[in-house]
């Protein structure tokens, strides 16, 4: 794979990536997420401030560190967004795979507290176009970004 840009939509600037825990966990545990999607990126900023930041890294992978991918939604892909939502915590040093939009995140939740079958959840997911993410989850993988630039959501 070669260097690539990655973008982190925030309330500020994040000139050195961190890792931290917050009450809840998300898809793939606690971690520094990313999206090869600019326009994801900028909705995630705009979430946090109507002031907000897309931070811009570059991506230089480094084939030694654990890496876990998941191509598209599948339940392997189910099973640990549900893990990790409650609250498992992997020795992967890289996560990277489809994020649930607001819909399929719902019905994400939905089969999580058992109020509908992974059946259901994949009729339902089925016409649903997942989003990208890369999560770094160790100082190690944090060394593979370099910040480029923060662009502001609003000029």
């Amino acid at each position: 794979m070669n260097k690539m840009l990655l973008y982190h939509g925030s309330d500020t600037e994040f000139f050195f990536p961190e890792i931290r825990k917050t009450k809840y966990t998300k898809d793939f545990s606690w971690g520094f997420y990313c999206t090869n999607n600019f326009e994801q990126a900028y909705k995630w900023a705009y979430r946090k401030s109507k002031k907000g930041i897309v931070n811009i890294y570059s991506y230089n992978p480094n084939d030694v560190l654990n890496f876990l991918r998941f191509d598209k939604m599948t339940d392997e892909w189910l099973d640990f967004i549900g893990k990790c939502r409650a609250g498992y915590v992997h020795d992967y040093d890289i996560v990277e795979g489809p994020m649930a939009d607001d819909t399929i995140w719902n019905f994400v939740n939905d089969f999580l507290a058992g109020n509908i079958s992974r059946k259901v959840f994949w009729d339902y997911a089925e016409f649903k176009h997942p989003t990208h993410q890369i999560s770094f989850h160790t100082l190690r993988a944090l060394d593979c970004l370099k910040f480029e630039r923060g662009e502001n959501v609003n000029g």
